[in-house]
C-alpha cells in the first residue's frame, strides 16, 4: 500500500473570495467550485491542492506548510501581487528557509525551502 496525496480542507467564509486570493495573490493556477451554492471548492498549483469548505470543516487560523524550490523567488512573486506576508524568508535552525503568509480567513501558510546541512 502507498499513500497518494494529502489535501487539506480549510474553513472559508466565502469560497469565491478564498479562490480569488489563492489565484490572484498566491499564484495558484487551477480552481473549481462544487455547486451553485458555492459551498465547496479548491485550488491547485503543481502537486499542491487545497480545498475550501464554506463555514464548515475546520476553523479560521489553521496552519499549513508548503515547500517550494525557491522561497525567495516565490516571495518576490507574491509580494508584487499584494499577498499578506507576515514574515519575509528567513533561515531557521531546523534547516529550512521560511516565510509566513496569511489568507483572508486567517489561515497561516508557512512557505519553505529546504536548506543543505
Amino acid at each position: 500500500m502507498q499513500f497518494e496525496s494529502l489535501i487539506p480542507i480549510l474553513y472559508s467564509a466565502d469560497i469565491e473570495r478564498s479562490i480569488a486570493y489563492y489565484m490572484d495573490k498566491l499564484a495558484f493556477k487551477n480552481n473549481w467550485i462544487w455547486d451553485g451554492a458555492k459551498t465547496f471548492g479548491g485550488v491547485s498549483v503543481g502537486c499542491v491542492e487545497i480545498f475550501f469548505c464554506k463555514e464548515n470543516q475546520g476553523n479560521p487560523g489553521t496552519w499549513l506548510a508548503i515547500n517550494v524550490d525557491d522561497v525567495d523567488e516565490y516571495h518576490a512573486i507574491i509580494q508584487e501581487r499584494g499577498a499578506t506576508i507576515l514574515s519575509a524568508p528567513d533561515n531557521k535552525p531546523w534547516h529550512m528557509r521560511e516565510m509566513l503568509v496569511q489568507d483572508p480567513d486567517g489561515h497561516i501558510i508557512r512557505f519553505g525551502q529546504r536548506l543543505e546541512d
